[in-house]
């Protein structure tokens, strides 16, 4: 089957996923770039599916420090807020149990790994980076790691083939998308709790990605399969003229295909990526309404919002463009050229620097957002699908 031309794949295709020469600086104005004080480090850390390797590349001169074996067919990348550690997720092959690789980020080695179960195939971690939730879609389960034991602690049994999990800020909550069985997971991680699942919801074909508003209301899920995403009002025990217990408020039309969710960092709008109708749709999430849907790129797959909440940018997977999207003005503001199959994204920390994952044609775009340029092209392995970046002070 050809992946990139199977409808059924397209529309999941962000989940199985997120060469030219380094150019001189000195071409750029130091304006373009931060003044990294010398004890300063940042990393962008890239999983390669196909060379079950993790490309890492140092932000701050921007070239390749070094590509680190890691385990089978790695997926899902994400660090830790509170030490210098990225975990990697492993999926595995087919049948076989996968792993977490915990990278020291200090010297980028590897430092550890962990084993979870079937097919893992995302991860999230705590705000105090002392627990991670790992999604073993094989084995219909999602794994605790107790981060500073490195090792597995507990076991969340969810429903058929969970894809991905999302925490909300409040640390209360754990959102569990489930794409075999088209259902929704809530679980309440209270400690009166103990990680019991405290409601189900289905009728969402395909769940595939999940985001949390800021204030731990309300999750918006994904139907990947169908045309809708499905909005879901949290409860909030203890708290005055709050639901107390978690209820379906709504399934909004959207695109076909929609795969990803870009949530605003002050929570008041996200946006679908509808892969297979080549647009956007835009939710106004207090109201649940749909205020727009907006044509982009051939199959958009990923979206990424500014810190500043003005820009959406998004990977459109069967091109080589990232569109740019105004928020307030409600129109495409132009397009970037990268790399063959742009499909996972993310932010330098100082957000000058926007690292594009080119799927296809196995590289890194850097993009400067002052001017949305391409500035380079970086080398990747093969197939890479993921990113995620770690900012820190040698002590």
């Amino acid at each position: 089957m050809n992946l990139w031309n199977s409808t059924s794949a397209r529309s999941t295709a962000y989940i199985l996923l997120a060469f030219a020469p380094i150019f001189s600086l000195t071409a750029c104005h130091k304006t373009d770039f931060p003044q990294y004080a010398a004890d300063y480090r940042e990393y962008a850390y890239v999983t390669n599916g196909g060379s079950g390797t993790v490309s890492i590349f140092d932000v701050v001169n921007l070239r390749l420090d070094r590509e680190l074996a890691v385990g089978k067919n790695p997926v899902a990348v994400a660090v830790n807020p509170a030490r210098n550690e990225v975990y990697v997720v492993n999926s595995g092959v087919e049948g076989a149990m996968g792993s977490v690789s915990v990278i020291n980020a200090a010297g980028n080695t590897l430092a550890d790994t962990i084993p979870v179960h079937k097919r893992p195939l995302s991860i999230e971690v705590d705000a105090t980076g002392d627990l991670a939730y790992v999604t073993n879609s094989g084995s219909n389960t999602v794994s605790v790691l107790d981060l500073k034991s490195r090792r597995e602690v507990a076991q969340i049994a969810t429903g058929e083939e969970p894809v991905s999990a999302r925490l909300s800020l409040d640390g209360k909550t754990l959102v569990v998308a489930n794409r075999k069985s088209g259902s929704v997971s809530i679980v309440n991680l209270t400690a009166q709790a103990n990680r019991t699942v405290r409601a189900v919801f289905t009728g969402c074909p395909g769940a595939s990605d999940a985001v949390i508003l800021p204030d731990s209301s309300k999750t918006f899920i994904a139907c990947s399969t169908g045309h809708q995403i499905m909005a879901i009002s949290l409860s909030q025990p203890g708290k005055k003229d709050k639901p107390q217990t978690d209820r379906l408020e709504a399934l909004l039309d959207v695109g076909h295909g929609p795969v990803h969710l870009a949530l605003k960092p002050d929570g008041g709008e996200l946006f679908v990526s509808n892969s297979l109708s080549d647009s956007i749709s835009e939710v106004v999430t207090s109201t649940d309404d749909v205020g727009g849907t907006y044509t982009m790129g051939a199959s958009p797959v990923r979206g990424l919002v500014t810190s500043d909440n003005s820009l959406l940018y998004v990977g459109n997977l069967q091109s080589q463009e990232v569109t740019v999207y105004a928020i307030d003005d409600g129109k495409r503001k132009g397009s970037i050229h990268v790399g063959d199959g742009p499909s996972a994204l993310a932010f330098s920390t100082a957000g000058h620097l926007l690292f594009v994952i080119d799927a296809r044609s196995g590289d890194v775009a850097v993009v400067r957002t002052s001017s949305n340029s391409l500035f380079t092209l970086l080398p990747a392995g093969r197939n890479p699908n993921a990113i995620a970046v770690k900012s820190f002070k040698v002590q």
